[in-house]
């Protein structure tokens, strides 16, 4: 394929996910949040944290900064707001009680899986028929635009 032909895939590719993502998070924000959860105040950054706990069980601070890419002492502060407003309880690891393992509070439980499952469940059914290596690049993908979107790393746009 020239390099005439290749750009002008590319611009279609574009084309269509510049109509695509507005839905995508339009449809996202129109999710009601559960009435148990709407005085809350929950950021993006609290999503995320609940749905690795929603999707992987509980788990230590450390293990949770790991998954959500940031340092422990950012995780520790996230832990802490859940935790003072009733949506996460920590308590002592049986086997090493210097470890707090985090988890969500029962009392919240059904109402926060109520609310990330479905998006969850969105996300299997689109990457299931995927293989490893095209699920891989998929998510390889959407990092890239998000730093490119940034202005971070490598083929970022301008400022």
């Amino acid at each position: 394929m020239s390099s005439p032909e290749a750009a002008a895939g590319v611009d279609d590719a574009v084309r269509e996910l510049l109509l695509l993502m507005p839905r995508m998070v339009g449809r996202v924000k129109k999710l009601p949040v559960p009435e148990a959860l709407r005085s809350l105040d929950l950021a993006p950054r609290h999503l995320s944290l609940l749905s690795c706990l929603l999707l992987d069980g509980p788990m230590t601070v450390n293990e949770l900064a790991a998954r959500l890419r940031v340092a422990p002492t950012t995780a520790s502060l996230l832990i802490g707001d859940l935790s003072r407003k009733g949506v996460l309880e920590r308590r002592e690891d049986e086997a090493d009680r210097r470890r707090r393992i985090v988890a969500i509070a029962p009392a919240q439980e059904p109402a926060i899986t109520a609310w990330l499952a479905p998006g969850a469940a969105a996300w299997r059914k689109a990457l299931a028929p995927l293989t490893p290596e095209q699920r891989r690049l998929f998510v390889d993908t959407l990092l890239a635009y998000e730093a490119a979107v940034g202005g971070e790393g490598p083929g970022a746009a301008p400022h």
